[in-house]
């Protein structure tokens, strides 16, 4: 247990020792029998020498969520070439960037991926945002496809029963726009949607429509984004749990998350946070219902809206 004086120092009354708390569970069942880790090593905004692979490797993770747009594929796969881990003990996640919708597009830049990473197929494929561009020019909205994803799910489906995918999923999808995509004749329903769900943006109507409909979500910047996590882990409540646990606020927040029923997917490149963050804990129910009504009593705060800065003619998330 990696432990902050500061913390320590400023705890008053009974504390716990972690040793003695319940363990969330560590692992989700998908539809196709798959389990999945429920925390992940995320590596999005992970420089060149700062991905933290090898350490969580070594850490006990087994579960690495990338993306081709991360660029950082190829520094993920020699972590795992050189670590001791065989490859069916991972759980490796990539995602299908935006100009790679197009059916005919899509084998190849999945191939770009397997071989980055050095492996001949992946545990999971995401659609990573649900906006087409077309391949010419420079984010050109691709209406047809973003209007109707269902032939880049089909092309999904496909590579799937090629063998060089196990599942595949969504990622930054309202409820609009997810059943604009089940509402075809599927093959294969949406194994997960990962999408930012944290403390300021808890998403609470999301997460209780996911779980009716049998769809698990993963949480992205589940401490925030970077500039907010500084705040998160000074939330009073989250202190306070941290203090009576013994644990630190940053495996409050990531086991709150947990509990709530999702993956998570938090991302550090300091070995000590990373081998922290995989520690999740069950909080008592009237801790994790107390945390769960302070997440809900301000106005929720999206930080990642990529809509403006695409020039796209609407919102993303409009009409969830």
């Amino acid at each position: 247990m990696i432990r902050s004086r500061g913390l320590w120092a400023a705890c008053h009354g009974p504390q716990r020792h972690s040793s003695t708390l319940v363990k969330l569970p560590s692992h989700y069942t998908l539809p196709s029998g798959d389990k999945i880790p429920s925390v992940a090593l995320g590596v999005w905004q992970a420089g060149k020498g700062e991905v933290g692979n090898a350490t969580a490797l070594a850490a006990g993770y087994r579960h690495i969520d990338g993306a081709w747009i991360y660029r950082n594929e190829e520094e993920v796969g020699q972590a795992i070439k050189a670590s001791s881990v065989p490859r069916e003990e991972l759980w490796l996640t990539s995602k299908l960037w935006n100009t790679f919708h197009a059916p005919e597009d899509i084998e190849t830049a999945l191939d770009q991926s397997l071989s980055m990473l050095g492996t001949d197929y992946l545990d999971l494929y995401l659609i990573h945002w649900p906006i087409a561009f077309k391949k010419e020019g420079n984010n050109i909205l691709d209406e047809d496809l973003t209007a109707d994803p269902y032939p880049t799910w089909q092309k999904l489906e496909e590579l799937v029963d090629k063998g060089k995918i196990r599942n595949i999923g969504i990622s930054n999808f309202n409820i609009r726009r997810i059943q604009n995509l089940t509402a075809n004749k599927l093959k294969y329903q949406p194994a997960v949607n990962q999408v930012e769900l944290n403390f300021w943006n808890p998403q609470p109507e999301l997460l209780k429509w996911s779980k009716e409909n049998g769809l698990l979500l993963e949480a992205y910047s589940p401490l925030g984004s970077d500039k907010q996590v500084g705040n998160s882990l000074s939330i009073p409540e989250v202190k306070d749990i941290a203090c009576k646990l013994g644990v630190t606020p940053a495996q409050v927040i990531i086991s709150w998350s947990v509990q709530r029923g999702t993956i998570v997917l938090p991302k550090s490149v300091t070995p000590s946070r990373i081998v922290e963050n995989l520690e999740v804990f069950e909080i008592p129910q009237e801790d994790f219902e107390l945390l769960e009504k302070a997440a809900g009593s301000h106005p929720p705060q999206r930080v990642v809206n990529p809509s403006m800065g695409w020039k796209l003619p609407f919102d993303v998330f409009d009409g969830q």
